[in-house]
């Protein structure tokens, strides 16, 4: 087990070029199971929870070259279905939230997809009765062994396709519905489907396979379902989660950073929610440049006065993964924010730790949280900490970079899981901090 040993207090300086997107990822990883020719990758995030899935696709019998830094090619005409009934399989799926995705395209290429009980963060309950209802909806047979936590599901005569209203706008279940449907026979509608970025890059790489998808980027996918797919060469957006991330690392260290390449387009209300909690920057070209905020930053009110609350909804509402970020980040804005995280019951239990780094912070109950910021009035204090996930994790970190102070972070595993090489491109820009095995 590894630690991080940070020196806060230390302004920052230079440019950070964001990884690819993790989650979107997680996705495409998975859709190179649904044919046989060579599907090539680019701008893979060299991460632990990728490095995972890679590991996975290989043990599955997908053929996997390196072609460089980022860049893969995969093939998949060989796969060892029978692999999915082994222990080792058991072991290794169980410990990757995103293994649930290679499920919808075993099942639309096999006939059949098993899968254990998903890992991942533990940041409340994360149901997956929308993917197999979706699956149940195209045809399949559902079954589930509750000694084992194994899931399955069956349609040896394929897939046909269906009109399905999802009962929440799941994005792994969205993309495993998708990646089903495609080779279905006929035509699927899903109502109530997940329409963000990562969502639309798994159509958009579908469709240059020769699917046939539209409504792509709303909540309404029409699927009419094909025969076969060919292979295709993808590159992967790069990580708003991150992107957001240096945002208010930038801001909360008064540091001046450019965030290079970071697909403006694609980041919807993240750049105006972090302007609501006072962090000014630019666009330059497809850069973000923040300055260094000498002055501080001051969250603003609603238009009758009333306390801000910043709140995650499914796209094209705020991402949940940058909640945490904007609440420490808030910790030393002037004024008060309510930071309502509807979407998981656990995510903010994180904040008993920047309670102790001196924050004001009033927890209401396991959604909700008022933050009155110290206006750099008062810095946080170094600190020994755990990384109890990865958005938790990096949000410490930020905190610990503003801190006076020497901070041990422990549990760093989690932070590795989502970001690449953090340590060393922190050190780029100026930051003191030291990886300890």
């Amino acid at each position: 087990m590894g630690i991080f040993k940070i020196e806060g207090g230390i302004r920052l300086k230079g440019e950070i070029t964001p990884q690819g997107a993790k989650n979107e990822a997680l996705q495409i990883l998975c859709a190179v199971l649904l044919t046989t020719e060579k599907v090539i990758i680019n701008n893979i995030p060299d991460i632990i929870d990728i490095n995972k899935l890679i590991t996975l696709l290989g043990n599955l019998g997908v053929k996997i070259q390196k072609n460089g830094p980022g860049s893969y090619t995969f093939q998949a005409d060989d796969v060892n279905i029978g692999y999915l009934e082994t222990e080792a399989f058991k072991k290794e799926g169980g410990s990757l939230r995103g293994s649930i995705m290679i499920v919808g395209p075993l099942l639309a290429r096999f006939g059949k997809g098993y899968i254990p009980k998903p890992g991942g963060d533990k940041i409340g309950r994360r149901r997956l009765d929308t993917h197999f209802e979706g699956f149940i909806n195209l045809g399949a047979k559902f079954r589930y062994n509750r000694e084992d936590h194994f899931y399955g599901v069956e349609a040896p005569k394929g897939l046909t396709g269906a009109d399905m209203l999802l009962d929440e706008a799941s994005v792994t279940g969205t993309a495993n519905i998708v990646m089903a449907a495609v080779l279905a026979k006929g035509k699927t509608t899903v109502y109530n489907a997940a329409c963000e970025p990562y969502l639309q890059q798994l159509c958009k790489m579908l469709n240059s396979m020769g699917a046939k998808i539209t409504g792509v980027g709303s909540n309404l996918l029409v699927i009419e379902g094909v025969k076969s797919l060919s292979g295709c060469e993808h590159r992967i957006l790069p990580d708003m989660i991150e992107i957001g991330s240096w945002i208010g690392l930038a801001a909360m260290t008064r540091s001046e950073i450019t965030i290079k390449d970071v697909s403006w387009d694609n980041l919807g209300v993240i750049p105006s929610t972090f302007r609501k909690i006072g962090i000014t920057f630019e666009r330059r070209g497809d850069d973000i440049y923040i300055p260094a905020h000498e002055d501080g930053y001051e969250i603003k009110t609603d238009i009758d006065g009333s306390i801000l609350t910043v709140a995650d909804a499914p796209w094209p509402g705020f991402t949940p993964d940058l909640l945490s970020i904007v609440l420490v980040v808030a910790t030393q804005a002037k004024g008060d924010v309510l930071i309502h995280q509807k979407m998981f019951e656990s995510r903010l239990f994180f904040v008993d730790k920047l309670i102790d780094m001196g924050a004001k912070i009033m927890l209401c109950d396991p959604h909700r949280a008022v933050v009155m910021g110290h206006d750099f009035q008062s810095q946080l204090k170094a600190t020994t900490m755990s990384s109890p996930d990865i958005r938790a994790g990096i949000s410490l970190l930020i905190a610990a970079l503003s801190a006076k102070g020497t901070s041990t972070i422990q549990n760093i595993e989690q932070i590795d899981r989502g970001y690449e090489r953090i340590d060393e491109r922190l050190r780029a820009i100026g930051a003191n901090i030291v990886r300890v095995e």
